[in-house]
């Protein structure tokens, strides 16, 4: 019997983690409402109300990093973070679709988090994020295509 068969040896393929079908739910839920929050902060222009959405979604990976309590996974989970700080940052001011972008940029490194279970012990929480981001930025470019004007 081939080592490979049995997803032992060197060449093994690491099995898919498993998705909770309750965290892919509550993402659709969440993302739903991330996408409606501006109307929940109706004194704020929508592009600041999504801005501050970006920076805190990337900062929560940091808890769980310092929960994970490996220097290597702190320093890139700040990173990620810093970024997309960034990104909001010039979100505010710039195309709208940034916000979609960075949505789904952050959706994508949910997916790779997932996958490799980059930081230990977080279990549902990728797969929330990925729905929730996948959804936000679905609702967003769809308003965008319809003529939705963020920075009103």
């Amino acid at each position: 019997m081939s080592t490979h068969a049995t997803g032992a040896g060197p060449r093994s393929v690491r099995s898919s983690v498993p998705v909770p079908t309750a965290a892919v739910v509550w993402g659709v839920i969440i993302g739903a409402v991330q996408a409606a929050s501006p109307l929940a902060v109706w004194w704020l222009a929508p592009s600041t109300v999504y801005a501050l959405g970006l920076a805190v979604i990337a900062s929560v990976y940091i808890g769980f990093a310092v929960a994970d309590g490996r220097t290597k996974v702190l320093v890139v989970e700040i990173g990620v973070a810093a970024v997309f700080v960034v990104a909001a940052a010039t979100a505010v001011s710039g195309s709208s679709w940034i916000f979609v972008a960075w949505l789904a940029a952050h959706g994508l490194k949910d997916l790779w988090q997932h996958r490799t279970q980059f930081v230990r012990n977080t279990r549902w929480w990728p797969p929330f994020c990925v729905t929730v981001d996948f959804v936000a930025a679905a609702v967003l470019a769809v308003l965008l295509v319809t003529g939705a004007d963020f920075h009103a």
